[in-house]
């Protein structure tokens, strides 16, 4: 496909491409993965919709119609949709602050945006997004996913747990001394049910499974005083069947205020789906479409609210587990969702008798498995500025508010990428020690009254008073000054603006600039802004010893003048 092409609307799933070459035995894998990794999405979609502060049954339903959605439209032939952990404490908070309706028009809101920004051909974005800020917050999450649980997984006693850190640990304090003893002890078995089961059995009943299963048959079967769905949440909370979908309703004077969590949501849903697209293309070889994938995650989360359901994303746990069990096209997917929604029709009745805990544990392992926790033993390796990134973003994402925390670590990041550019830029005087020790000789007959720079680096805005040095050193027996600047990587319009400013300086005194072998784009910039014509087409050479014989012959014609200003 030509540029040109490219830079039209192109909505095309992956879907389409996959079923060209379809076969039978495609459609088994397909099928065994979609059952498989329906089976390991029924206790985390049900613990991610309670953690989230929503029904048990808003988690399924969301994983069923926004994981349908996410494979059929989608840019990934492995991508499995649904609710994320990364969502948690955003989704939490924005339920505590706004109310669950104004919930559902934040999502429908970044269902918007996310298929704008697909439509706009910015899927390719993410790549600008640094390491340390998805390492920083992805910690972040999984300690704030670990939060969420430790109600259920203690069997505490607490009405309402605050979504604000040190007021959730403060709660947490006070109604130790209410712990179950078996509700911890069933969190325990069930936890170590998930790590210890063998990974050969594992391939076809997950361990989260077997914990779930076994875990509501010892509850119901010994009467244990443990909390269940049902229990927490009523008979009603686990309906049998989809919701019908409903209108959303929200206040337009109030609309701009649900502004921020929306692009919360849209930043935190494209960054996740995207980042386990990727992952996915390495374990099967291929490429995802990362403009479709957006515009799937956004028809999938502008859906989603009308059925009551929550943000969706990409999930990279259940995309790989899809890829491990042989998925060979979106139909696998497909396939996940329409298992899910069987268990919603027909095992609804067992389903609400899951314990709380049991499905604490779930969450809790995959909040110790999705942590970038080697990051921290690899802090005193890296450089000042990404630890600092990463541990800014890591406190504000735990303590604080998601939004605030990748705001923030990309602002840091970002000032400290224009100090990192801003250190390597250079202007140095031909001559002195700093060039020398960098390998450059002298240049051979200088004329007198001409001084030459070399400039190294990206001139960018950061840097940009860096020539405030040549017009310093130009003293008053400077005729010309010599800009070497084939080593300047890039040129920005501030830089640009100093380079006007350093020209109308030298021109005031009575001095001439000439720029000695400017590359592409700094050339090309200086061209359009008309900059190269104020100097001058004959004062632009290729190399210095142009520059050099340029600079000569200007001396030459600024003798007369000063020989006019001689008195008689």
């Amino acid at each position: 496909m030509s540029d040109s092409q490219r830079s039209y609307f192109s909505f095309r799933p992956k879907l389409i491409e996959c079923l060209r070459d379809y076969t039978r035995a495609k459609f088994a894998a397909d099928v065994l993965a979609g059952l498989t990794v329906g089976i390991v999405a029924l206790p985390l979609a049900i613990g991610l919709g309670i953690a989230s502060g929503v029904s048990p049954g808003t988690g399924l339903y969301t994983a069923i119609i926004g994981g349908f959605l996410v494979s059929a439209f989608g840019g990934s032939r492995v991508q499995i949709g649904g609710p994320a952990g990364a969502f948690v404490g955003l989704v939490y908070a924005i339920i505590v602050r706004y109310g669950l309706p104004n919930l559902l028009v934040c999502t429908a809101m970044s269902g918007v945006f996310l298929f704008a920004l697909g439509a706009a051909r910015l899927g390719t974005l993410i790549k600008f997004i640094p390491h340390p800020v998805t390492t920083g917050f992805t910690c972040g999450i999984a300690i704030t996913i670990m939060l969420t649980q430790v109600k259920d997984f203690l069997g505490l006693q607490i009405g309402e747990v605050p979504a604000e850190f040190f007021p959730k640990l403060e709660v947490f304090g006070r109604a130790l001394p209410s712990l179950s003893g078996p509700t911890l002890a069933l969190g325990l078995a069930s936890v170590a049910i998930i790590i210890f089961w063998p990974k050969p059995w594992g391939r076809f009943v997950p361990g989260s499974i077997v914990a779930v299963i076994l875990g509501t048959f010892v509850v119901d079967f010994f009467h244990l005083p443990v909390a269940t769905i049902t229990s927490r949440f009523g008979a009603g909370a686990f309906p049998d069947g989809l919701p019908v979908p409903h209108a959303l309703v929200f206040d337009w004077q109030h609309l701009g205020s649900l502004l921020a969590p929306a692009v919360a949501i849209t930043m935190m849903g494209s960054i996740e789906s995207l980042l386990s697209a990727v992952v996915a293309d390495g374990m099967i070889d291929d490429r995802h479409d990362s403009n479709q994938e957006l515009m799937a995650q956004g028809i999938a989360n502008f859906t989603v609210p009308f059925f009551g359901g929550i943000p969706v994303t990409g999930v990279l746990a259940r995309t790989a587990t899809n890829v491990r069990n042989g998925a060979n096209s979106p139909v696998a997917g497909m396939v996940h969702a329409l298992t899910l929604l069987l268990v919603v029709l027909l095992a609804a009745p067992l389903a609400k008798l899951i314990p709380l805990t049991v499905l604490g544990a779930v969450l809790l392992v995959v909040a110790v498995r999705m942590g970038e926790w080697d990051e921290f033993l690899l802090l005193g390796r890296q450089a000042k500025s990404d630890a600092a990134v990463f541990l800014v973003t890591f406190i504000l994402t735990t303590c604080f508010d998601l939004t605030v925390a990748v705001k923030w670590g990309l602002i840091l990041a970002g000032a400290l990428f224009i100090k990192r550019i801003t250190d390597t830029t250079r202007v140095l005087e031909h001559d002195d020690d700093a060039s020398l020790t960098q390998g450059h000789e002298p240049v051979a007959d200088l004329p007198k009254g001409v001084l030459v720079f070399r400039v190294f680096g990206a001139l960018m805005f950061g840097a940009a008073d860096k020539l405030e040095s040549v017009m310093r050193r130009a003293g008053a027996d400077t005729r010309v000054v010599i800009l070497h600047m084939a080593a300047v990587t890039a040129l920005d319009a501030t830089a640009l603006n100093a380079l006007e400013n350093l020209y109308e300086k030298l021109h005031r005194h009575g001095k001439r600039l000439v720029l000695s072998g400017p590359h592409t784009q700094p050339y090309f910039l200086m061209e359009k802004s008309g900059f190269l014509a104020r100097v001058g087409p004959e004062n632009i050479t290729g190399d210095l010893a142009e520059a050099v014989v340029r600079a000569r012959a200007l001396v030459e014609e600024l003798k007369p003048k000063r020989a006019s200003r001689a008195p008689f």
